[in-house]
């Protein structure tokens, strides 16, 4: 096993990109990427301005053989692209349930990138799940009009805390049944 291997987490492969597990080397563009005020505001947990090694502890976690969440880069260099355009993650819930996050960096919005990483993370199910559920920030529709491209139903409102706010912000909560 290379020392770099994630441990049961598939590299999930599209005509444009591959959703690929997390490396050390993510680091350096995770840090740029995720430390950006735009990015950081549409999450719950990205600080802003981000402490130092936080993206270390992120990919170290990622990595941990024994993780609730699996994490994947959106890896556009079979395309010429970025190996690291954005992230994807699903996070194990009970009753065969997982929670969709996703961010992706400045450059690459507007392109199709997070519908189609969404949409191959559904079709991939790498978990097995039943029932995949995602959270978006009232503020941020163009994450919500990706989930509702990939087939996800709205829930309800709810709130969620965003650390890079530092604030309570109104969230649309979305479904997919698998």
């Amino acid at each position: 096993m290379k020392l770099d291997q994630i441990i049961n987490q598939p590299v999930i492969e599209t005509e444009r990109f591959d959703l690929r597990p997390l490396r050390r080397s993510d680091m350096g563009l995770i840090e740029m990427y995720g430390g950006d005020a735009r990015v950081a505001r549409m999450t719950t947990s990205i600080p802003h301005p981000l402490p130092p090694g936080v993206a270390e502890a992120f990919v170290a976690r990622a990595m941990a053989e024994e993780r609730d969440e699996d994490i994947w880069a959106m890896d556009g260099t079979k395309s010429g692209g970025s190996e690291l355009m954005g992230l994807i993650s699903l996070e194990k819930m009970d009753r065969n349930q997982s929670e969709v996050g996703y961010w992706v960096a400045p450059p690459f919005w507007n392109t199709g990138l997070a519908s189609d990483a969404v949409q191959a993370l559904v079709t991939a199910n790498p978990l097995d799940s039943a029932t995949m559920f995602a959270s978006v920030f009232q503020d941020n529709p163009a994450s919500a009009r990706v989930l509702t491209h990939c087939g996800f139903q709205y829930l309800g409102d709810a709130e969620g805390y965003s650390v890079a706010r530092d604030t309570t912000v109104p969230t649309w909560t979305y479904s997919k049944k698998l």
